[in-house]
């Protein structure tokens, strides 16, 4: 699909852990497009029926209606030529072909703006996010919560013993932890032992 425009267009990233609030900021700022009147698309890939089957979610319950597309490449044959500003959510269940589409449509002229995991269970790059890192013009790194010892937290910790790379869970098979309490693959360890303050003289 040829898409001609006059406009400059570019990429935006949202990246990090899972509940680190991506899908929040994505809607957030495709929010705040529509009230500023732009046209706006978003899509989301099939794979991921969590919380809906037609609308991204994130956790804490913020929606917005999405078209659910099962490759990249679909997303050009969906995309209306009047469309300035493109919401991409769960750009780790697309694989490598997002790159391409994403450069194509921002050298069209849209705003696009990608929201996703940075890193796997394993805590490598996770694709096809670094790729989308060095294109883009924006980077937004969000950070959750440890869930073992509340620092910030960069990484998802798989709780369930698959080995698959793309596993589709929320809360009770992934949390976010951070650099000291992550265990790449699956848990192994019980119990943290944590510095604990010296004892007070009486």
């Amino acid at each position: 699909m040829d898409i001609v425009t006059s406009q400059v267009g570019w990429i935006e990233i949202v990246c990090g852990p899972m509940f680190s609030g991506k899908s929040e900021e994505l809607i957030r700022r495709l929010r705040r497009a529509g009230i500023a009147r732009k046209r706006v698309q978003v899509f989301k890939p099939a794979i991921d029926d969590r919380y809906s089957l037609d609308e991204i979610v994130s956790h804490g319950d913020q929606r917005m209606k999405s078209q659910v597309v099962n490759n990249p490449k679909e997303i050009l044959d969906r995309i209306d030529w009047r469309t300035q500003v493109i919401g991409i959510d769960e750009s780790n269940f697309f694989g490598p072909d997002l790159v391409d589409v994403a450069g194509r449509l921002a050298d069209a002229g849209k705003q696009v703006i990608i929201a996703g995991l940075d890193t796997d269970y394993l805590g490598r790059p996770f694709t096809p996010m670094p790729e989308l890192l060095c294109l883009a013009e924006s980077i937004t790194k969000m950070l959750a919560i440890c869930m073992r010892c509340g620092d910030p937290a960069k990484h998802t910790q798989r709780l369930v013993d698959m080995g698959d790379l793309i596993v589709v869970g929320a809360a009770g098979m992934y949390e976010a932890r951070c650099r000291r309490c992550f265990e790449p693959g699956v848990p192994k360890q019980e119990v943290l032992e944590f510095a604990r303050p010296p004892a007070r003289l009486a």
